[in-house]
């Protein structure tokens, strides 16, 4: 699967492949606090580690990180990424998702996700897209739900966080069976941004 180079572009986002040559401008996005709060925190000097490791991840092809840039300012909102990719189980995980609060609850997310979903179950052939977020996460629990997915349950104690603290996880997925449903949602949402 050589999907390294893609660029996933919508109405309002373009998903672009995560390079060095974005290391400034998401710097300048990450350094809202609001943003880190159920997350490893990238804000400040911590943000140069994240990047780092998120790069490193890109070359050895166990993540595939992209900046979110949203189209009518072209300005680099935020980040996502497909993680715990199995081509053998034609399943990965979408996450390690962040914007500026000044995209929270518009069409950013909806379209992004409409985006990497479309391109998961319409071009790479996958049967199952996952979801894994802090319990504590209410906003982002939401998010996930409202576009279509499943709750299949908790992970008890399933990570510890920057501060020592050990979250529970709740999982989400996105099956096949579930894409058309789940792409109508989205399209539909979009429309009414």
């Amino acid at each position: 699967m050589d999907i390294q180079s893609k660029i996933l572009k919508g109405s309002w986002v373009q998903l672009e492949p995560l390079n060095e040559s974005h290391r400034n401008e998401l710097y300048n996005a990450a350094q809202d606090e609001r943003i880190w709060s159920y997350t490893v925190k990238a804000f400040g000097d911590r943000f140069y580690r994240w990047f780092d490791k998120a790069i490193h991840c890109y070359e050895q092809q166990q993540h595939l990180p992209f900046i979110v840039r949203h189209l009518p300012s072209k300005k680099i909102v935020g980040s996502t990424r497909y993680y715990d990719i199995s081509i053998e189980h034609k399943r990965l995980a979408i996450g390690y998702t962040w914007y500026i609060p000044d995209v929270w609850a518009t069409h950013v997310n909806p379209e992004s996700k409409l985006l990497l979903l479309t391109f998961a179950f319409d071009e790479l052939n996958m049967n199952r897209v996952e979801f894994v977020t802090d319990s504590r996460n209410t906003r982002s629990n939401a998010a996930i739900k409202k576009l279509g997915a499943i709750e299949e349950g908790i992970l008890r104690q399933h990570m510890i966080l920057d501060d020592g603290y050990v979250r529970d996880s709740v999982v989400f997925s996105i099956v096949k069976p579930d894409w058309e449903k789940v792409k109508s949602i989205l399209q539909s949402r979009l429309r009414t941004v």
